[in-house]
C-alpha cells in the first residue's frame, strides 16, 4: 500500500533523478525514426517490403524522401501509402521536398504546385514539410539566400493554414562564409521563426566545424527535427552508424528540450554494406543509450 511517507520518498527520488538526468524527461521518447533516404534503393524497388523490414528492426517512425517530381509517395497516392504505413505500425510525421528553383517543370516543390503538395501532406497526416536540399544552382550569394528566406516564409504561411510546420534541412554548404557571414545565419535571420523552423543534421553541422549545442543555445525552440547521423573516426570523416563515430549524441540529447525537439530520424547517406545492418546498429545504440 502506498503511504504518504512512501509517496514523498518516491517523489524525492524522482526529483533527484530530474536534477541528475534531465535528458530523460526532455521529450517524448515514443518514436525512433528513420529517414527513408537511407534505404532508398529498397524503397524504389519494393516500398511495402522495405517498410515492413524497417518496422521489424524496431523503428516506428519514418521521414519521407520522395514526392517531388511525381507528386506521389513512393509511387502511391496518399491513401495507398498511408495504408502501408498503418499496416506496419509506422507513422510519417515529416517528409522532404525540394525548393524547385532550378527545375521549373518539377512539380510538388516549394516554388511549383506547393498548394497541391501541402494538401497531399495534410491528407497523409504529415506534420512537418522540410526543404531538403539546395542544388548548387540554387545557392548563390547571401542576397540570394535572403530571397530563398522570403520564399520559405511564403511557403510556411501556406503550411500553417493546413496545420503543418515548414522546416529547412541543412548540409555543410550553408556554413561557407561570405563577407564574414554564414548563409545559415542569413536563413535564420530572414525567416519567421514561427513559419520556418529547422531540421538540424548533426553530421553536416559537425562536418562544417560548427557546434550543434551552440546553435541550439543561440536559437532555442527552432529545431523540432533532428537528423541523427554519425561521423566516423577516419580522416575522410565519412558517414557511420549512430554510436560508432565521434559525435557526442548523449550530450546533444541533453539539450533536446531547449531545441524544441519533437522527432528525430536516423539517416546514413552511405552504408558500408547492407543498409538494414547499419540501421539495426544505429537503432540498438539509440535504444540502449539515448531514449
Amino acid at each position: 500500500m502506498t503511504t504518504r511517507r512512501s509517496f514523498l520518498k518516491t517523489s524525492a527520488v524522482l526529483s533527484a533523478g530530474l536534477l541528475v538526468a534531465p535528458k530523460l524527461f526532455a521529450y517524448d521518447k515514443k518514436y525512433i525514426g528513420l529517414q527513408l533516404y537511407t534505404v532508398r534503393d529498397h524503397m524504389q524497388s519494393d516500398p511495402a517490403a522495405t517498410l515492413a523490414k524497417v518496422a521489424q528492426v524496431g523503428y516506428n517512425s519514418v521521414e519521407g524522401a520522395t514526392y517531388t517530381g511525381t507528386e506521389k509517395f513512393y509511387g502511391m497516392d496518399g491513401a495507398g501509402f498511408s495504408k502501408i504505413l498503418k499496416d506496419n505500425g509506422l507513422i510519417m510525421p515529416s517528409c522532404h521536398y525540394r525548393l524547385g528553383e532550378d527545375g521549373k517543370d518539377m512539380k510538388g516543390t516549394i516554388l511549383n504546385d506547393w498548394n497541391r503538395a501541402v494538401d497531399d501532406a495534410a491528407a497523409l497526416g504529415i506534420k512537418y514539410m522540410v526543404c531538403a536540399w539546395l542544388s548548387p544552382a540554387e545557392r548563390g550569394t547571401l542576397e540570394h539566400y535572403k530571397k530563398i528566406g522570403g520564399d520559405l516564409n511564403t511557403a510556411g504561411e501556406i503550411c500553417k493554414k493546413a496545420g503543418i510546420q515548414l522546416c529547412y534541412h541543412n548540409h555543410d554548404f550553408e556554413f561557407i562564409q561570405e563577407d564574414g557571414k554564414y548563409p545559415y545565419e542569413t536563413l535564420l535571420a530572414v525567416t519567421d521563426k514561427n513559419l520556418v523552423k529547422m531540421e538540424m543534421d548533426m553530421y553536416w553541422v559537425t562536418k562544417a566545424k560548427q557546434d550543434p549545442i551552440a546553435l541550439i543555445n543561440e536559437h532555442p525552440g527552432r529545431f523540432p527535427l533532428w537528423h541523427i547521423k554519425d561521423m566516423d573516426k577516419t580522416p575522410e570523416q565519412m558517414f557511420t552508424e549512430v554510436g560508432n563515430g565521434v559525435i557526442d549524441f548523449k550530450k546533444i540529447f541533453e539539450h533536446s528540450s531547449k531545441a524544441g525537439l519533437k522527432y528525430f530520424f536516423v539517416e546514413q547517406d552511405k552504408c558500408p554494406g547492407e543498409p538494414y545492418d547499419s540501421i539495426t546498429k544505429s537503432y540498438n545504440y539509440i535504444k540502449s543509450n539515448l531514449v
